[in-house]
C-alpha cells in the first residue's frame, strides 16, 4: 500500500440528501420537517434568545454590582522598569515606552507608578503620576510632565 494507491472504503461516501423531490425520494411529503409549525415553514428562523414563554435567562439570573462606563483604565508603568530600559538622560514619551515594550498601545492613558528607583534625570511624559513616582523623578533631577 502506497500513497498513490489509497482509496476511500466502500460505503464511506454518501450522496447528499435531496429533500422534497417527491414520494420516491424518501424525503417527499413534508420533506423531513414534520407537520405544520414554525420550523416547517420556509425562511423560518428562531432567535437564539427566544425561550418560548419561559422566563428568559437574562431575567432569571440575579443582577449584582455596577460597571461604570466612564472609568478610565490606565496602563501602569513602574519607575524601576523605566530605569532598566532608559540608561541615559533624556525624554521618555509614550512612543518611547511602546518601543521599549513597557506599554501595549499609545492610544490608552499611561500612569507612572513609584516602584523601584531612578538614578538619572529623565523628563517623563504621561497622563498621570503617583505622588511617589513624581518625587522619585524630581529627586533624580528629572521632570514629571503631564500630557
Amino acid at each position: 500500500m502506497e500513497l498513490h494507491n489509497l482509496e476511500k472504503p466502500s460505503g464511506s461516501k454518501r450522496d447528499r440528501r435531496r429533500v422534497g423531490r417527491g414520494a420516491g425520494s424518501g424525503q417527499g411529503g413534508q420533506a423531513g420537517r414534520g407537520h405544520k409549525g414554525q420550523r416547517s415553514r420556509s425562511g423560518s428562523k428562531r432567535k437564539y434568545w427566544n425561550e418560548g414563554g419561559q422566563m428568559p435567562l437574562a431575567r432569571r439570573i440575579p443582577k449584582r454590582g455596577f460597571v461604570n462606563p466612564n472609568k478610565v483604565y490606565f496602563q501602569l508603568v513602574k519607575i524601576g522598569d523605566i530605569a532598566k530600559k532608559f540608561t541615559e538622560p533624556g525624554e521618555v514619551n509614550p512612543e518611547a515606552l511602546k518601543q521599549a515594550g513597557l506599554i501595549k498601545t499609545t492610544a490608552e492613558p499611561i500612569k507612572i507608578m513609584g516602584e523601584g528607583s531612578l538614578e538619572i534625570g529623565l523628563t517623563i511624559y504621561a497622563q498621570a503620576f503617583t505622588k511617589s513616582a513624581a518625587e522619585l523623578i524630581s529627586k533624580a533631577g528629572g521632570k514629571a510632565e503631564k500630557i
